[in-house]
């Protein structure tokens, strides 16, 4: 099956993995992380950086054709359970901003650390087009 590499206009090229690979009517979004387009983290807090990766979610799924309501699961990799925990409503509220009231089959797991050394959350994403 032949697929399509996603990557939206303007940002900085990805380095060794795709944003974004399209195959057929799903697409299968890597781990976004809180950093912009030009892969610069702008926030050192958990729940800027949440934002900026989902952010950075619907720019891949719309670059494919796509809105919100295609993804159908996502995957969270957050290093800390306390602070996620203990920010619950923020989360809830920073979610609903970015995605709406649209709640796909999700995983979060809790990781030692992430690639990226400032990175504190990472999500990646499948959505059927």
């Amino acid at each position: 099956m032949a697929h399509e590499v996603i990557q939206p206009e303007g940002w900085a090229k990805a380095k060794g993995y795709a944003n974004g690979i399209r195959a057929g009517s799903q697409l299968f979004v890597g781990g976004q992380i809180g950093w912009t387009a030009d892969q610069v983290f702008e926030s050192h807090d958990f729940i800027g950086q949440m934002e900026q990766a989902l952010r950075n979610i619907v720019a891949i799924v719309e670059e494919a054709g796509g809105a919100v309501e295609n993804i159908v699961r996502l995957t969270w990799y957050v290093t800390d359970k306390k602070e996620y925990l203990a920010r619950q409503r923020e989360v809830g509220e920073v979610y609903r901003k970015v995605l709406g009231r649209h709640f796909p089959a999700m995983t979060m797991v809790v990781v030692a650390g992430l690639v990226e050394d400032d990175a504190l959350v990472e999500i990646e994403a499948t959505a059927v087009l």
